[in-house]
Formats: structure tokens, C-alpha cells, sequence
């Protein structure tokens, strides 16, 4: 029985997170965190961030625990540590401008940040992957 388990395991940790996967998930962490949101009347998108953040101190915190999982991701992804520090120190501006009430989490989004900085180490425009000599360069699988 304990074969059997550690085979599917196995099969599981070969096969490994795709590429594209993590990339989702990320995207979709940054905007739920950052853009989830429209203020009626201002036209200006918050998330769950500037939601937690009316929370004090504890909301913060949660916030960057939650950003946290977004440079986790980035590292598996292969960004190198300078790239790694600039994403902590934007999600330790972000922490520190939440403080202020209601302004700090509409102002600076960390996330979509860190988000931007994945996209261009990946080469991930907006458009879609880049293109070399005409032709599609597709992000790679692990």
C-alpha cells in the first residue's frame, strides 16, 4: 500500500507545477489583492488589500502574508534574489503606506507590482508571450 502512495508521489513530484499554472495563480492572487474591486463613484479599483486593511494592524499583516505567497511563487519561478529583494521591498512600502487609513491601500499596490516584475523576467507582455523573429516564444515548462 505505502508503495503504491509513494509512487503517485512520485509520479506527482516528476511531473512538477507547470510554468503556466503558477503564472495564473500569481496573476490571480494580484488582481483579487489589488483590483478586485470598482469604488462606485470614483472609478477606482481596490481588492482585498485595501478591504483588510481597515482592519488595523492585523489586517496589514494578513495583507503581507498574503503578497508573501506572491514572491514565494516568484522564487520557484527562478527570478534572481535582486529581483526577489525589489518584491519584498515593495510589499514592505505597501505594509508600511496601508498604515494610513483608507488612502495607504488605494495608493500603492505591491501586488500588481510584483506581478509586473514576474511578467517582464518571463518576457510576458500584455499582449501575450513575446515574439522573436515573428514566431511566438512560448514560456517554458519546469
Amino acid at each position: 500500500m505505502n508503495t503504491a502512495r509513494s509512487d503517485v508521489f512520485e509520479a506527482i513530484k516528476a511531473a512538477g507545477p507547470r510554468r503556466e499554472d503558477a503564472i495564473a495563480r500569481v496573476t490571480m492572487v494580484a488582481k483579487l489583492m489589488d483590483s478586485a474591486f470598482v469604488i462606485p463613484g470614483l472609478n477606482r479599483r481596490v481588492g482585498l488589500d485595501a478591504v483588510l486593511g481597515l482592519v488595523p494592524g492585523i489586517g496589514d499583516a494578513l495583507s503581507a502574508a498574503l503578497a508573501s505567497y506572491i514572491i514565494w511563487e516568484a522564487r520557484q519561478l527562478g527570478l534572481p534574489r535582486w529581483k526577489i529583494a525589489r518584491m519584498i521591498g515593495n510589499v514592505a512600502v505597501d505594509t508600511a503606506v496601508g498604515a494610513i487609513p483608507f488612502a495607504g491601500d488605494v495608493v500603492f499596490k505591491s501586488n500588481e507590482r510584483n506581478l509586473r516584475i514576474i511578467h517582464e523576467h518571463l518576457g510576458i507582455t500584455k499582449r501575450g508571450p513575446r515574439q522573436i523573429d515573428g514566431t511566438a516564444v512560448r514560456v517554458e515548462e519546469r
